[in-house]
């Protein structure tokens, strides 16, 4: 039996950067059904939030599937593409011996991405993308929820 095939579009924010209110979403897309996820934190980081959008939605699968995460963090891509295998194999230390950020978020990222088949993508943000502006608003709502709660 083959896996569903679900594309996620997903956007983080924080404002001001670093400290401020933050937000984070995410679009579930397997055929013609669409799903949105969003929330926020009071005092976050953009990375933090875009790293958020990621595990929430693939922890948001109820079964293995093969996925396309399409995001506009190069941090987020790179990071789980290029740069863990080697911090986890550094004992979650950069190049620079310095400890990673967010590990705790990278690890429970990393945990969710084994259930599943994921192809990682990078698009321009801010460049008329339909699924990426849309998370994009989802994230800012979800940050401006934050300012006002």
């Amino acid at each position: 039996m083959t896996q569903p095939e679900v594309t996620i579009y997903t956007d983080g924010g924080a404002k001001p950067n670093p400290g401020g209110p933050g937000g984070w979403a995410a679009l579930l897309i397997a055929g013609d059904q669409h799903q949105e996820l969003s929330g926020g934190e009071r005092s976050t980081t953009n990375n933090r939030m875009e790293l958020t959008a990621a595990i929430m939605a693939l922890e948001a699968l109820a079964q293995p599937c093969r996925v396309t995460l399409v995001t506009d963090s190069q941090y987020l891509r790179n990071g789980i593409t290029q740069w863990l295998r080697n911090w986890v194999r550094n004992g979650w230390r950069t190049a620079d011996k310095k400890p990673v950020k967010n590990q705790e978020l990278w690890e429970r990222l990393h945990e969710a991405t084994q259930r599943h088949t994921v192809t990682w993508e990078w698009v321009r943000g801010h460049a008329g993308h339909e699924h990426n502006e849309r998370v994009d608003q989802l994230a800012t709502a979800a940050r401006e929820n934050q300012r006002t709660a």
